[in-house]
């Protein structure tokens, strides 16, 4: 869904006409909401991290077009650190992962009779698959309260109170992805 509408305003992204700064408010209001769309109840693999920041590389690159090398006279793709030096938002994944922690926050808080806690909370009766387990939303949760630096034994608990889980979710907003 995001390369739809990505392909939808691409005119407009590759335009002379429109600003950088109004090209990146495209980007910001119109590809990334649908990029991102639910994306607090993911469970990202490497892979798929990976396939999102080169989207947004992607989207990037074509907003603020090519550049001319000084030595060479020839012109050429921008590198991804003069991208992110161009555009100073936060990275995708660091985005992500701030929304995932919020509604966790969310739905630990939820009273007990709401279908979301008992989800959560709840443990199926049916047996997982052979093989390696799939990752849960609940073990994403866990690693991204460890990469902020909370050792996420009872973060269910750690959720009640808002102030210090908005400090947690602030933090991994803040973090340095590779």
């Amino acid at each position: 869904m995001g390369n739809a509408c990505y392909y939808s305003v691409e005119k407009l992204l590759s335009s002379s006409l429109l600003s950088k700064n109004l090209k990146v408010r495209i980007f910001k209001t119109v590809i990334l909401p649908v990029v991102l769309y639910g994306c607090e109840t993911w469970t990202l693999t490497l892979r798929e991290e990976q396939r999102l920041r080169v989207f947004k590389n992607k989207v990037l690159r074509k907003i603020f077009g090519a550049k001319r090398d000084e030595v060479t006279r020839e012109w050429r793709k921008l590198h991804n650190t003069e991208l992110h030096a161009l555009y100073s938002s936060p990275d995708i994944i660091r985005n992500i992962k701030s929304r995932r922690l919020r509604w966790a926050g969310h739905v630990a808080r939820m009273g007990e009779s709401r279908n979301a806690y008992g989800v959560l909370v709840g443990r199926p009766a049916v047996k997982r698959p052979l093989g390696r387990p799939r990752l849960r939303w609940e073990d994403n949760i866990k690693m991204d309260l460890r990469e902020v630096g909370y050792d996420a034994r009872d973060w269910i608990n750690l959720a009640q109170n808002r102030d210090q889980w908005r400090a947690y979710v602030r933090a991994a907003m803040n973090l340095r992805v590779p």
